[in-house]
């Protein structure tokens, strides 16, 4: 039993394996939910996503109020389209049986229906490409992308086609489309079963009436069809914006990714700015040679003063404790530049002034006796 009990410590009880097991499935589920795209697309994945042309656009919108300006357009300007093919035909038939068929005779028939299809077409194909230009640009303003035509390799590799193809973006669409199939067939038949008995009575009237009765119909199915697709149109728009928003969302690894190349790699900023201290460092030893006195702790601080009659006041143009109050006296040593024992000074220079800053006030009499005994000691000296 005790050889038991002795060995027993050596295993995990059933409740310890319990408690890892569960530690471990939480840390799991932590780094699963860390990947999840949950966060909201920050201002840069967003301009990055519109200048690649990934923005909020609905094409029903756009294929609405084409539909709508068009025909709003044939029924203004409609008996002016026809009166113009009237005469035009006229013209024709009555003449082509007068004229020779040359090669004159077919660059005037030809120049002639080029300025009847430009007096008919021209304004209905103007007021398209102005409520095209429109619409688009009320839906994502001005936008101009090559992005979407750069060829790529994505693009034709049929693998991702056949991904994309059954997407859960492509199946959306097929419901849709499937959806307004439906019911603008539902409103196009209940339309014809109200118009049937019109039509018999199209063979006792003129053809003209005949004709202006027909467009009279198709314009007023268009009309209705376009209101049941202003209704789609808006529901499809705010899925379209719903589904880009959802599609930029970003993880929180992406969010700290990004962070990281806004304000920098932290390693290389590391670098970057010792770097900046070495040079910093270097600059302020190349000073050294140029002080009047160098005023140390002994051993702990070293701070170097300059003075010139320019000046307001004596400056400190190197400091430095430990280690680089060392390095400062072996370059006063080199250079010949005096070197002053005073701990209560130097303590209070390197506290209170920082390189390139005149001495304060209070010190000024401190820092004058160290000057005056530098001065008389290079006077002695030479």
């Amino acid at each position: 039993m005790g050889c038991i009990k002795m060995f027993s410590g050596f295993y995990p009880s059933s409740s310890e394996v319990r408690s890892q097991h569960a530690s471990s499935n939480f840390l799991f589920d932590l780094q699963l939910f860390a990947g999840e795209k949950t966060e909201e697309a920050t201002a840069k994945r967003k301009g990055e996503a519109r200048q690649k042309g990934q923005v909020a656009k609905s094409m029903e919108v756009n294929s609405v109020c084409i539909i709508l300006a068009a025909f709003f357009t044939l029924k203004i300007i409609g008996s002016y389209i026809y009166d113009e093919l009237t005469r035009y035909m006229q013209t024709s038939f009555s003449n082509v049986a007068m004229v020779d068929i040359t090669i004159q005779s077919l660059r005037e028939i030809f120049f002639g229906f080029a300025i009847v299809f430009l007096k008919t077409a021209l304004p209905v194909m103007c007021v398209i490409l102005i409520v095209s230009l429109t619409i688009n640009f009320i839906q994502v303003g001005f936008l101009f992308s090559l992005e979407p035509l750069t060829p790529k390799f994505s693009k034709i590799n049929p693998i991702s086609g056949f991904g994309r193809l059954f997407s859960k973006r492509s199946l959306s669409e097929l419901v849709k489309s499937l959806l307004k199939i439906i019911i603008i067939g539902y409103f196009v038949y209940r339309f014809m079963m109200k118009q049937t008995e019109q039509v018999p009575g199209l063979i006792s009237v003129e053809l003209i009436d005949s004709l202006h009765l027909t467009a009279s119909l198709i314009l007023d199915l268009v009309f209705q069809i376009s209101a049941v697709m202003i209704v789609l149109a808006a529901f499809d728009y705010f899925y379209q914006w719903w589904e880009h928003k959802e599609s930029l969302k970003m993880s929180k690894d992406d969010i700290k990714q990004e962070f990281k190349q806004m304000e920098g790699d932290p390693l290389i900023k590391g670098k970057i700015k010792q770097r900046q201290r070495a040079m910093s460092m270097q600059r302020m030893m190349q000073e050294v040679p140029k002080a009047d006195v160098i005023v140390t702790n002994p051993t702990h601080f070293a701070v170097a003063l300059k003075y010139e009659k320019t000046m307001s006041a004596p400056i400190i143009v190197a400091k430095g404790q430990d280690l680089i109050a060392q390095r400062i006296k072996e370059i006063a040593k080199e250079s010949k530049v005096v070197i002053v024992e005073n701990k209560i000074l130097a303590r209070a220079l390197y506290a209170a002034v920082e390189i390139g800053h005149p001495v304060p006030p209070e010190l000024y009499q401190a820092v004058a006796e160290v000057l005056a005994y530098v001065y008389k000691l290079k006077k002695r000296l030479s």
